[in-house]
């Protein structure tokens, strides 16, 4: 079995993670819309994670909308008292799945109630404020209003840690100046590059930045690179994409989606894969 403390923990908020997490996106239906194919499949996946050590699961109840929510608090619950529950406001599903903006004051506030009610908690461990910007990437502009909504719902006692996604430097700081912000989570992989000196100043101040799209938006040229460096390795490529970012900065949570026991090993066991220097090199040459 799979140790997944060889890649180390982190702190997050007030906890220490193990740095390989769980992210529960595609526990919904096609398009995260609506139910589950299989839903004793997707409750058997949330057990495994928590079995195989998984303290860090990221979620959202605009995932389904509110399927994912509850499928984790029907598969977990009670929780573990390790476990740190991520989840993420500033959308909501229209009748035909569309994903529509929600960054009003009572947008931001229904969410978290939306949250605390089908997850069955009290307050939630980390809110991250999804900045839709253009969908997959951040644009700038300020976000003070809306996250100041949050810091009250904060300081309320509803959520217990701040963070921020697909957000630009300038928000992150503009973030930190109203509260506290425990994790930024933005696109990031071998080669989407664009955060590196992001991740960086996150590391020095002890912050967690959560990458999504391990292996979004390669080139065909760069998927068969990956590919061949991975068949070497006896590796899938996920994996080498999964353990390329934990070997990237000690402060990168990863929180691999799937709806598979078979992928949910596949992904786990990246932990115990480690990239020596000439693969590290091989690997930042197919971003280049």
């Amino acid at each position: 079995m799979t140790d997944i403390r060889k890649a180390g923990t982190f702190r997050l908020g007030d906890r220490d993670v193990n740095r390989m997490g769980y992210g529960a996106m595609q526990l919904a239906g096609p398009g995260v819309f609506g139910p589950p194919r299989d839903h004793d499949a997707a409750l058997a996946v949330l057990r495994a994670a928590i079995g195989s050590g998984v303290n860090h699961i990221d979620t959202s109840d605009y995932y389904g909308p509110h399927v994912t929510n509850r499928i984790i608090r029907e598969a977990l619950r009670p929780y573990p008292a390790n476990l740190t529950i991520v989840t993420k406001l500033g959308a909501v599903r229209g009748a035909d799945g569309a994903w529509l903006p929600a960054f009003t004051a009572d947008d931001l506030e229904r969410g978290v109630h939306d949250n605390l009610e089908n997850l069955g908690i009290e307050a939630i461990d980390v809110v991250n404020m999804r900045i839709m910007g253009s969908i997959h990437a951040p644009s700038e502009g300020s976000i003070a209003k809306e996250f100041k909504v949050l810091a009250s719902l904060r300081e309320q006692g509803l959520i217990r840690h701040l963070g921020i996604s697909n957000a630009t430097a300038s928000q992150v700081k503009e973030a930190q100046d109203i509260a506290p912000v425990v994790c930024v989570q933005n696109q990031y992989n071998i080669v989407h590059r664009g955060d590196d000196a992001l991740v960086e100043a996150l590391a020095a101040q002890g912050i967690a930045y959560v990458p999504f799209f391990p292996l979004g938006g390669f080139s065909p040229v760069q998927s068969e690179r990956l590919n061949e460096i991975a068949a070497g390795l006896g590796a899938t490529p996920m994996q080498v994409a999964l353990a390329w970012l934990l070997q990237r900065s000690p402060n990168i949570l990863l929180i691999p989606g799937t709806s598979s026991l078979g992928h949910l090993a596949e992904n786990l066991a990246a932990a115990e894969l480690t990239l020596s220097a000439e693969t590290v090199a091989a690997l930042d040459a197919i971003g280049a």
